[in-house]
């Protein structure tokens, strides 16, 4: 599946080991992913179908109970792009599981390979416009309270799904298969014979998607290194304290919730950042690292930019790595979830309590949904402007 990404579907076109030798290149191929595709995708669609239509079921009901903010926007739209992609996944355990033979349609070669770059892609950027919002509510607290900005929320999604797919049409509408020489139809893959023209455009526009990779990468980890040092640098202002040891005459929840809420918001935002930037790392960084090399390995371009000279054990190593990278940007379908618990209060709890409700056999949904509501407006009473929901 995962040789249908950007990156993927042209630079597979020529397979070159020992192409400047003759214009017939050999398939640079691993043999393990027949095997290991096969299995890891199919644990991967089981679960990644489970948590991903789970996580739409627990923002609907938060959204029902007025709990709706911008980002859970872009949770929600992260996770439909995740459901895109585990939809796809049966096709290429079928792919693989036939030793790379493509028995669907050309069309529906194009289709999955397209669902696979409009997650990856997604997801990135879904990631890093949460950075950015998270960045924005713990710098801007008062602002961020004071309105939920759902429809700038709405607003960003829109331009990131319309950016996404523009970059994948061209792929979407151009030839996905190709039979190789042992009459196997490959699936973005099999392509030989190109010339040096060509492949050179193909590692330029790769090179230009790993580019946009690492300014998002970066965006995301400034914004992340900046929250963690506004947070860890904050102390509970003293009116804040000597305010709630004045309530607390009257009450002790209110002293109780206005001493532990600052405690509570930093270490959620901590969490949350420190599972942000683990998803990237883990998830999406290795294949940028590996896709550059990996590309000018597979196009094998004879002379000029691009051209270079590596042996084939050097060759294989690249191709293999390039395999566990693809993998590992699947797994971000699975790890987004736990993204989501981090990123706000309402969401984790709601589930705990939700839990809570299926291990004693009771009924969940409304009781859950009303508990959170019930939570929401207790606490925008005992503090009209709270740093992160």
């Amino acid at each position: 599946m995962v040789e249908s990404t950007i990156e993927q579907l042209a630079a597979t076109r020529s397979f070159g080991v020992g192409a400047g030798v003759s214009n017939a290149s050999a398939f640079l191929d691993s043999e393990f992913r027949y095997v290991f595709f096969p299995v890891v995708y199919s644990i991967i669609f089981i679960l990644g179908l489970f948590a991903n239509f789970y996580v739409l079921f627990v923002l609907r009901l938060l959204r029902e109970s007025k709990a709706m903010g911008e980002i859970r926007i872009y949770m929600t739209n992260l996770t439909i792009a995740d459901l895109l992609f585990v939809c796809a996944l049966p096709f290429w355990i079928g792919y693989y599981s036939r030793h790379g033979n493509w028995v669907y349609s050309d069309f529906m070669c194009r289709l999955t390979g397209s669902l696979f770059f409009i997650n990856t892609y997604c997801s990135i950027l879904f990631l890093g416009a949460i950075s950015v919002n998270r960045y924005w509510a713990v710098t801007q607290p008062l602002d961020a309270a004071s309105s939920n900005h759902r429809c700038r929320g709405i607003i960003v999604c829109v331009v990131i799904w319309m950016c996404t797919i523009a970059m994948s049409i061209p792929f979407l509408v151009s030839p996905g298969t190709n039979i190789d020489e042992k009459n196997n139809t490959r699936c973005f893959e099999g392509y030989q014979d190109e010339n040096d023209g060509r492949k050179k455009r193909v590692a330029a526009t790769h090179f230009a998607i790993i580019g946009m990779f690492f300014v998002v990468f970066f965006l995301v980890v400034v914004c992340n290194c900046l929250i963690a040092r506004v947070l860890l640098s904050q102390k509970p202002p003293q009116s804040e304290i000597h305010s709630a040891t004045i309530k607390s005459r009257k009450s002790h929840r209110t002293l109780s919730w206005a001493t532990e809420r600052p405690r509570g918001v930093k270490r959620r935002a901590l969490q949350m950042l420190i599972a942000v930037v683990g998803v990237f790392a883990l998830c999406f960084l290795p294949h940028h690292v590996v896709q550059g090399p990996w590309t000018l390995a597979v196009l094998q371009i004879r002379e000029g930019f691009g051209h270079v000279d590596w042996d084939q054990r050097t060759l294989q190593l690249l191709n293999d790595a390039h395999q566990i990278t693809l993998f590992l940007m699947g797994l971000n379908c699975l790890l987004d979830p736990v993204v989501y618990c981090f990123a706000t209060r309402k969401f984790r709890r709601f589930i705990m309590e939700h839990l809570k409700k299926l291990v004693h056999g009771e009924g969940c949904s409304n009781t859950a949904t009303s508990h959170v509501s019930m939570d929401s407006r207790n606490q925008s009473l005992a503090h009209p402007h709270p740093v992160c929901d």
